[in-house]
C-alpha cells in the first residue's frame, strides 16, 4: 500500500511513479517482463528495468509522451497493412471483441525512448451483438523485447493480460479507495487489505462478472450481503431429508 498525502489524484499519480522500482527491488525480475500504463512510460523507469534490474518492459504509449506517441501515431497513420496477429474473443454482455497488433522495428533508431526493440498498435473492435453498435480503440505501445525474442501474438497476449490485471486493482484503488485509507499502523493495512481482496474472491465466487456493480449494490446494505450469500432464513433453500 502506497502513502499519498493529501489523498489527490495528482500526489497518488506522483507517489506511484516514485515507490514502483522501490517495490520492484523486492523482487527478483531478471528476465521477466513488466507491463504498465501510460503513466510509468518514463525514460528513467525504462533505465531502471533494463540497466539495473536486467527485466523488459511493455509501456503503452499515451500523450504524458507526447512526442513519441506523435511518432508512433503518424507512423501508424501512414502504413495501411494487414494486421500482424488477429484474436477474436466473444466476452461478457453479448459482445464481441477482435484485437489486431501491428508491430515494427522501423522506428527503434528513430523515437527518443530508452530501450525500445519494437513499437506496436493495438486496435480494438468491440461489437454489441444485441444493437450491432461497433466501437474501435487503438493503443500504442513499446517494449524492450526483441522481435526475435517474442512474437506480435504473445505481445498482443502480454498486454491484454495487463489490463486484466488492472481491472482487479480498480476495485481495490477506486471502489474501496484503498489509496486514502486512514489505517496506517501496525498490522491494520495487511490486515484490512486481505479483507478487501477475501470480499472480492467472495463476490466473484458467484459467478459475478461485474464484481464493481455488485459491490457498490451490496455496499452499506447488510440486509442485502446476507441474502447475496443466503446466510439468512428466508434466503436459504429448504431442506429435504
Amino acid at each position: 500500500m502506497l502513502p499519498v498525502g493529501n489523498g489527490s489524484d495528482e500526489v497518488k499519480q506522483t507517489n506511484e511513479i516514485k515507490y514502483a522500482p522501490l517495490l520492484l527491488d523486492t523482487l527478483d525480475i531478471t528476465d521477466k517482463d513488466i507491463t504498465s500504463d501510460a503513466l510509468h512510460t518514463q525514460t528513467e523507469f525504462a533505465d531502471y528495468l533494463v540497466e539495473q534490474r536486467h527485466a523488459h518492459y511493455f509501456f503503452c504509449v499515451k500523450k504524458n509522451q507526447r512526442t513519441l506517441f506523435e511518432d508512433i501515431d503518424c507512423y501508424f497513420t501512414d502504413k495501411q497493412q494487414p494486421a500482424d496477429h488477429e484474436d477474436k474473443v466473444t466476452i461478457a454482455h453479448g459482445r464481441v471483441e477482435i484485437r489486431r497488433i501491428w508491430v515494427t522495428t522501423e522506428l527503434n533508431d528513430y523515437v527518443t525512448f530508452p530501450h525500445v526493440a519494437q513499437v506496436y498498435k493495438i486496435e480494438r473492435e468491440t461489437m454489441d451483438k444485441k444493437i450491432g453498435k461497433v466501437s474501435i480503440e487503438i493503443a500504442y505501445g513499446v517494449t524492450s523485447r526483441k522481435a526475435e525474442e517474442i512474437s506480435s501474438k504473445k505481445i498482443l497476449h502480454k498486454v491484454r493480460g495487463h489490463w486484466s490485471v488492472e481491472a482487479y486493482h480498480y476495485i481495490i484503488d477506486w471502489i474501496y479507495d484503498e489509496d486514502r485509507s486512514t489505517i496506517r499502523t501496525g498490522y491494520g493495512p495487511e490486515n484490512v487489505t486481505r479483507l478487501r481482496r477475501f470480499g472480492i474472491g467472495l463476490i466473484k465466487s458467484k459467478g459475478i462478472k461485474n464484481v464493481s456493480k455488485q459491490t457498490r449494490a451490496l455496499n452499506r446494505n447488510i440486509r442485502a450481503v446476507l441474502d447475496y450469500f443466503k446466510m439468512t432464513k428466508n434466503s436459504q433453500k429448504a431442506c429435504t431429508a
